[in-house]
């Protein structure tokens, strides 16, 4: 008796079951990417791009300014003159990212992985790198010319570099 209730319900468990995956996978959007892409001077401005991938990607002159990009992963990319300006960049992966003459202004970098990248005149006023994790001499360099505080999260951006 006891099997047969048992098996019983392992029949309607699979029966009920058996649509779920299909109806999962219809909902389900990957995210976009944009990996080994030439997008010099795209503007992606105020736009939704939360875990996209711009791994390897010419970013010269694109524009994120008011971008959502938690998340999204930028290894190696090349940003010369790039408007990141208040972007919400929490959780990005950016190792080995060549920002140059880029803007981070106003940017929120909290729990970004910056690893081996580089800044150099880059605007960071105003940014928020609350544990982030960089490289002790980006460190170094950032806290000489960090300024400002972060209009969305209150954060100075010296205090979130850990600056003496």
């Amino acid at each position: 008796m006891i099997f047969r209730h048992l098996a019983a319900f392992l029949l309607a468990f699979l029966v009920w079951s058996w649509h779920l995956p299909a109806i999962a996978l219809s909902q389900y959007a990957p995210p976009p990417s944009y990996s080994n892409a030439e997008l010099r001077g795209r503007d992606f401005s105020g736009q939704n791009l939360q875990v996209a991938e711009f791994s390897n990607t010419n970013l010269t002159t694109a524009n994120f300014a008011n971008a959502n990009l938690r998340g999204a992963v930028f290894s190696a990319s090349v940003m010369t003159e790039t408007n990141l300006q208040n972007a919400n960049l929490s959780s990005a992966m950016m190792d080995q990212v060549t920002f140059k003459r880029a803007s981070l202004k106003d940017a929120i970098l909290a729990d970004a992985i910056l690893f081996r990248s580089t800044f150099a005149e880059t605007d960071i006023t105003g940014a928020d790198f609350s544990d982030a994790l960089l490289d002790r001499a980006q460190v170094k360099k950032l806290c000489e010319k960090a300024s400002g505080v972060n209009p969305t999260t209150g954060t100075a951006t010296r205090d979130s570099l850990g600056c003496s």
